[in-house]
């Protein structure tokens, strides 16, 4: 094949960014078997990795030691409202999410997505060493909290960036026919933060007793992961734009990229956010709801519950990857994503019912974790790479952003609270089943409007 038959070829397969990039170093082609090296790839891809690692890490930590925390930064008079503000403190990142979803967004379309990547880490790695470095509130008084609330706010924000615009350079920049394998790797770093969080947590609590903890071993950790954030950052900072969105600069100042995303683009945003509201949905039930349903209703003992989460988090890691080698090559992306959904729905209630009917008996404890998890991970890994072929260029990086944070950041977020809600005022014990059955079907009913792309040229 010469030169510009491969272009042309590679043209056509959506895969043009990663061809010609400014300051990268050329390929390797291998004519026996059409297979592309590309010497950066593994830079490129751990750069991702590394930055949605240090975003979960420091969410998954907070959340597992929020109640030592709480004390510190709190009045001790009143232990459990000294909690409940530290888990507000929590969910206030959460609902900064879709500000800096906006900012980021914007950014990254009128910018550029290395850009938008470098800042995000950089936002999320200063306040997690802030955190480990704060006064508690015997020292300054309300100035503690008050600088706590501050740090989450920021982070927040940074997290509203940080998944999507790695994600979204991740597949812009991906070989041809590994769109979906290149930016599973978005999500393969969330979930190992978020268990690197859940360990570093448990070694500090197992290690240290719970005065040494108060008296701030707590702090480790947090600066264990500005560590982290230090090499995520390191990572990130030779990372290079495309020379085709350079291209493109002129046209980008002619409107706002987030104003297109809800304007133009408007139909594509809808069903974005209904995609990832309905399987951010069913993300809380099964990794975050399900052991406080499992001992709410005196079926499984809460350690037990978390062990078997936790064990299952870890299977999905290598899943993602394999779900999304699917999309790529055998099946569609968007079928294969609705066909796992489905499954998901057809099989919450029974399994519900089934582990509610036999007292907690581990069969259908573990297989429904297994099912579950099993599914979940096909959207988890293919997602990223659907909803970056959902948008064209010039609003992308906005139309994914804001979709997804407000679908999966908020409207996933709120999920244990509405579950437990639901069981209060219908008396069902198995209605989260039935809202997991509600959610898989309009996921799928999004998804049946959505153009299939993951063979097409990204627009």
């Amino acid at each position: 094949m010469n030169a510009d038959a491969w272009k042309h070829d590679t043209a056509e397969k959506g895969d043009v960014e990663t061809r010609q990039r400014s300051g990268s170093r050329p390929m390797i082609v291998q004519q026996q078997t059409g297979a592309i090296q590309d010497p950066e790839l593994r830079h490129r891809i751990m750069a991702g990795f590394i930055g949605n690692v240090v975003e979960w890490y420091d969410f998954a930590l907070y959340g597992y030691l929020a109640g030592i925390i709480a004390p510190v930064f709190f009045p001790s008079q009143d232990p459990t409202a000294g909690l409940i503000a530290t888990y507000g403190i929590f969910a206030a990142g959460f609902l900064m999410r879709p500000l800096g979803a906006a900012v980021f967004g914007w950014f990254g379309d009128r910018y550029g997505r290395a850009r938008t990547m470098q800042i995000s880490v950089a936002m999320m790695a200063l306040p997690t060493l802030l955190l480990g470095l704060l006064p508690t509130y015997a020292q300054v008084g309300v100035l503690a909290p008050v600088l706590l609330v501050l740090v989450r706010i920021l982070q927040g924000i940074s997290v509203g960036g940080e998944f999507s615009s790695s994600a979204t350079y991740l597949v812009e920049t991906a070989p041809t026919g590994r769109r979906g394998l290149t930016g599973s790797w978005a999500n393969i770093g969330s979930m190992t933060g978020s268990l690197l969080g859940v360990g570093a947590a448990a070694l500090v609590t197992t290690l240290f007793d719970a005065q040494t903890m108060q008296d701030g071993a707590w702090r480790l950790p947090f600066l264990g992961g500005a560590l982290l954030g230090v090499t995520a950052i390191l990572m990130r900072r030779n990372l290079h734009g495309s020379e085709r969105f350079g291209q493109h600069d002129a046209a980008r100042e002619e409107t706002s990229p987030l104003l297109q995303a809800f304007t133009t683009n408007l139909k594509e945003t809808l069903l974005a956010l209904g995609f990832a509201a309905s399987y951010g949905t069913c993300f809380y039930i099964t990794f975050v709801y399900l052991p406080e349903w499992l001992s709410g209703q005196n079926l499984v003992e809460r350690s037990t519950a978390l062990t078997i989460n936790t064990a299952m988090t870890i299977l999905v890691i290598p899943l993602m990857p394999l779900g999304a080698i699917v999309g790529d090559r055998f099946l569609a992306r968007r079928t294969w994503i609705a066909v796992a959904l489905l499954g998901l729905g057809l099989l919450s209630w029974p399994m519900h019912l089934w582990m509610l009917q036999s007292g907690g008996a581990m069969l259908p404890v573990v297989l429904f974790h297994v099912l579950a998890f099993a599914l979940l991970s096909v959207p988890l890994g293919s997602g990223p790479a659907l909803f970056v072929e959902m948008f064209p260029e010039e609003d992308r990086l906005s139309g994914y952003s804001v979709a997804f944070n407000l679908g999966v950041g908020v409207f996933g977020g709120l999920t244990p609270m509405i579950a437990t809600s639901l069981i209060a005022s219908t008396g069902i014990a198995t209605a989260p089943g039935l809202y997991m059955m509600l959610a898989c079907a309009l996921a799928v009913l999004c998804l049946a409007f959505v153009p299939d792309r993951s063979r097409a040229a990204l627009r």
